[in-house]
């Protein structure tokens, strides 16, 4: 227990220094803005650490292929979560039966992996502040809110996606903590196919 509270609170003092990395007194982004970046943000690369709402920590490397793929391979097993194909598979593999499946366009995930961003829709956004050194906002997807919602966070000057926190359905949340992110990388199609690992599981 006490390694997992100091892993947690290595993880949040890593989140904010990573944060507050940015500029100092960095203005606020725009709606517009981060609707671009996120529109230009084809595929990208990234270490990641995850706080689940048990307080557990994960670690591992992200993939993201817009629209509509991404991928995080979780560090010290075969475990992993990958959209694709317009659905999402969690293979975990403490189970001994096959990855949880469901539609991608059910989770709040699916608010930044759509081929158009447009966080300027009518009811879309419930939060956008900054706090004079990051942006963060909040966002729905406005015909389901039942379905949760993901509050984003960027720096500004280059725009750069930071973290997100996820809200699902039951009110779990789970953070994600970016670091080294790598816009443009090249990665294949592969690595979002879902019945391919299925296969090899």
């Amino acid at each position: 227990m006490t390694m997992i509270r100091r892993s947690f609170l290595a993880s949040l003092a890593a989140a904010s220094l990573a944060v507050a990395a940015g500029p100092a007194f960095a203005r606020q982004l725009s709606l517009g803005e981060i609707s671009n970046y996120l529109n230009q943000l084809q595929s990208a690369s990234s270490g990641f650490t995850q706080i689940n709402g048990d307080g557990s920590i994960q670690t591992g490397t992200m993939y993201i292929k817009r629209p509509g793929r991404i991928r995080f391979e979780y560090q010290g097993d075969r475990s992993m979560m990958i959209a694709g194909g317009g659905q999402v598979a969690v293979f975990d593999a403490r189970s001994n039966t096959g990855p949880e499946r469901y539609p991608l366009n059910q989770t709040p995930l699916n608010i930044i992996l759509e081929r158009n961003v447009d966080l300027g829709r009518a009811g879309m956004v419930t939060g956008h502040t900054s706090d004079g050194t990051k942006t963060t906002v909040t966002a729905q997807d406005p015909a389901h809110p039942e379905y949760g919602s993901i509050q984003m966070v960027f720096t500004a000057d280059p725009v750069e996606l930071r973290q997100w926190i996820v809200t699902d359905d039951a009110g779990q949340k789970t953070t994600v903590v970016l670091n080294d992110l790598r816009p443009g990388a090249s990665i294949s199609d592969s690595k979002f196919n879902i019945r391919s690992e299925m296969s090899k599981w």
